[in-house]
């Protein structure tokens, strides 16, 4: 791979991370669209690095407040301010994707990496995503967020592990369909990508640094995911504040569509 697949890919995984249109069917898909070589999926889970950094960075501020209420929730063992409720909830929506991903590791990087799905799931999560963004209630602020929400939501999560389906993409249509207000379903999905793209890093990327070694193709991609993921969150936040998720389910439709005629085409 060159430096310049690699900022590309990056661009792509940084881009499409936090828009719900899927990054994991993106870096897929891009090489396999350019005749590129695979990277394979601990190089996209390293690009995942830089997403983390900007989540981390953008949001520093609420990560303060997470942490400082989390040592307070563990000393007080009373989630009794919005803050240690985030944090538990946080915690608990993590726990299904989180055994998902052990479990299916071997699926993840085989089957669930083909063409053909990652189309199918596309269209069908756009249609969902358009379905229930256009009849939810609005009227949820993320201060209403239940246990049992944190629950759905995270388990909304685990269908991320099919590239297509997009884990900003599930847990904002399932933060939707809680009656959560756009923004607050969407702020609840950034915030959720930390410790999930977190514990991916640690399995996946020193395997990848044992093999391949700190590469300038590394380091290019993930600088190049970090930046524009940065620019996605801020994007998306101001975006989904006065507009629908509309022209992304039109997008995933449209790709979906793409795919299946180069399919054609190709086969």
């Amino acid at each position: 791979m060159t430096v310049f697949q690699a900022v590309v890919l990056g661009l792509v995984q940084g881009l499409a991370e936090f828009l719900p249109i899927s990054s994991s069917a993106h870096l897929v898909l891009t090489p396999w669209v350019f005749g590129w070589s695979d990277p394979g999926l601990a190089f996209d889970v390293a690009l995942h690095v830089g997403t983390l950094v900007a989540v981390l960075w953008y949001f520093r501020a609420e990560w303060v407040r997470l942490t400082r209420s989390a040592i307070d929730l563990v000393r007080t063992r009373r989630a009794d301010t919005d803050e240690k409720r985030r944090f538990l909830f946080l915690v608990v929506a993590t726990i299904p994707a989180a055994v998902a991903g052990v479990l299916l590791e071997d699926y993840a990087e085989t089957t669930f990496r083909s063409p053909a799905l990652m189309a199918v799931t596309l269209m069908v999560m756009g249609v969902l995503l358009w379905a229930v963004d256009r009849y939810a209630n609005t009227s949820r602020p993320l201060s209403a967020l239940k246990l049992r929400d944190s629950v759905l939501i995270g388990l909304a999560q685990v269908l991320a592990l099919v590239p297509g389906v997009s884990r900003s993409g599930s847990t904002m249509t399932a933060g939707r369909a809680l009656k959560l207000d756009r923004q607050s379903a969407a702020l609840f999905s950034f915030l959720m990508s930390m410790p999930v793209t977190a514990a991916a890093a640690v399995l996946k990327v020193p395997s990848l640094l044992r093999a391949e070694g700190i590469s300038p193709t590394l380091i290019a991609g993930v600088i190049s995911a970090a930046i524009s993921s940065w620019l996605a969150i801020a994007v998306l936040l101001r975006y989904v504040s006065r507009h629908s998720f509309g022209v992304f389910a039109l997008y995933r439709l449209v790709l979906g569509v793409v795919i299946l005629s180069l399919l054609a085409t190709r086969g």
